[in-house]
């Protein structure tokens, strides 16, 4: 991982969405979220205040180290227990059907291999369980971006 990724981009990624209108839509992609969740792309935990007290566990995967830095008031506050998890290559250090759901919010863009990083999501999800996520993407025919969210019920 770069300087830049490491230690400026999450700064930059703290900022451009954490603001007013990004909560708003954080806030609705969690708000079904229960038991055991895997937070794919924590980054400084701007998801924490919108985690439904159903939630039981939180795995956080990130690699870039200074989101937990930044995160740290949002930790303090959270009543959830929290637990951060290291990538190591492609594979995701949890037991095949381990999680309930699989939340990711503005981060399926920056993973290198996606179809490795959706297999293990597939791997690690319990039967019934559900990926959530909130992406962004080009509007058709728009000088904009759309905003995508969506959940997705594994049926395994």
């Amino acid at each position: 991982m770069s300087f830049y990724e490491d230690r400026v981009l999450p700064h930059l990624i703290n900022c451009a969405l954490g603001n007013k209108a990004c909560l708003r839509l954080r806030k609705e992609v969690c708000s079904n979220l229960d038991g055991v969740v895997l937070e794919v792309g924590f980054g400084s935990g701007l998801n924490l205040p919108f985690l439904p007290a159903r939630v039981e566990k939180l795995y956080a995967l990130d690699p870039a180290h200074l989101g937990r830095a930044l995160a740290a008031e949002r930790l303090a506050a959270c009543a959830i227990d929290v637990e951060f998890i290291d990538l190591r290559g492609n594979a995701y250090p949890l037991q095949d059907a381990s999680v309930d759901s699989i939340l990711s919010t503005w981060t399926l863009c920056t993973i290198p291999d996606l179809a490795a990083a959706l297999h293990e999501m597939r791997r690690i999800l319990k039967p019934k369980g559900q990926i959530v996520f909130l992406e962004h993407g080009l509007a058709d025919g728009h000088l904009f971006v759309d905003v995508i969210v969506d959940v997705i019920i594994i049926d395994q």
